[in-house]
């Protein structure tokens, strides 16, 4: 290759690990992505290829580098991401705590969600599943908690399997809610680990429990998730809205296109989200299947859902 087609993009120990990967998988994924040659000399990397692909590249490596220099785990997912994104880009931004690491938004549209979750009081993300809704709120909910900026964090979502009627389960609240609640406390243990959020739930800092248990309360100085919001109809939407008390504030997520009630129309999201947008206070992320960040496959079957469904709702479609 000509000297021409050639660029050395200078890298911290961490970053040049991040871009290279496991076995360089990482690398690998970037030459497929880019059509370019990547090389690691030492200090960086060696880009090789043409002008408009070097470009690409290094808009990416760069991007991946920031977010291993600010201590964000770098997963093949977030690669695959910045692959995906023609080299404009992954956001860097996000939260100081984790397990592994900082917490950071893997796409414009989750780092756009956290913008709007440190913003307004009250922020709806809805979109496909695997997107990161749920899991960026209870992060955000738990770096507010962790800060002292509020003093609980309370996570609720409808029993829609239970028809939250709860009380013929035996064993105490915890015990009858926490099948339904599984995906919300595993994402607490991920960010917290077991012990701290073992710690908090037991201070009454931190409590999941069904819409069905909200009512009747005023949640002040608490930050509040509604997860799975597409299952809470349009009467507990209106009333968990109004737990709100002084200083709190609250997220609500859910997938419109994954409505589990018997009258999919009573869906309390969509709902709110059209009567609510706009007004003082009020924010709405919307997600979309090039969100996901799970497996590539998934984003792959959202998609052949969406057609399905566009295709179903078409004119003159029986």
């Amino acid at each position: 290759m000509s000297r021409e087609t050639r660029e050395f993009v200078p890298l911290s120990d961490a970053a040049l690990r991040a871009v290279c990967g496991p076995n360089s998988r990482h690398a690998a994924l970037l030459e497929d992505a880019f059509h370019v040659l990547v090389e690691t000399p030492g200090g960086g990397v060696s880009l090789s290829g043409d002008t408009k692909a070097r470009a690409a590249a290094k808009r990416a490596v760069q991007s991946i580098a920031k977010r291993a220099d600010l201590g964000v785990e770098v997963s093949e997912a977030d690669i695959r991401i910045a692959a995906r994104a023609g080299g404009d880009g992954v956001p860097a931004g996000g939260l100081p705590l984790g397990r592994r690491g900082a917490i950071g938004a893997k796409t414009a549209a989750q780092a756009r969600y956290l913008d709007l979750l440190a913003n307004h009081e009250l922020v709806f993300g809805a979109g496909p599943a695997g997107t990161g809704k749920t899991f960026l709120a209870v992060a955000h909910g738990a770096s507010l908690l962790l800060r002292g900026e509020v003093d609980r964090l309370v996570v609720t979502r409808p029993a829609v399997e239970a028809g939250e009627r709860l009380g013929f389960l035996p064993g105490d609240m915890n015990e009858k809610v926490d099948p339904y609640m599984a995906p919300v406390w595993e994402a607490l243990s991920d960010i917290l680990g077991a012990d701290q959020l073992r710690r908090r739930r037991d201070k009454g800092e931190i409590e999941v429990a069904p819409i069905a248990f909200m009512r009747g309360r005023t949640l002040s100085h608490a930050f509040v998730i509604v997860d799975e919001a597409q299952n809470a109809s349009r009467l507990q939407m209106k009333m968990v809205l109004t737990r709100l008390g002084e200083g709190a504030r609250m997220a609500v997520t859910g997938d419109p296109s994954q409505i589990d009630l018997v009258n999919a129309r009573d869906s309390g999201l969509s709902h709110a989200m059209r009567l609510l947008d706009g007004v003082k206070g009020v924010a709405i992320a919307r997600f979309e299947a090039s969100d996901v960040v799970r497996h590539p496959l998934v984003e792959r079957i959202v998609l052949a859902y969406d057609a399905d469904a566009a295709q179903n709702r078409a004119p003159g479609r029986e």
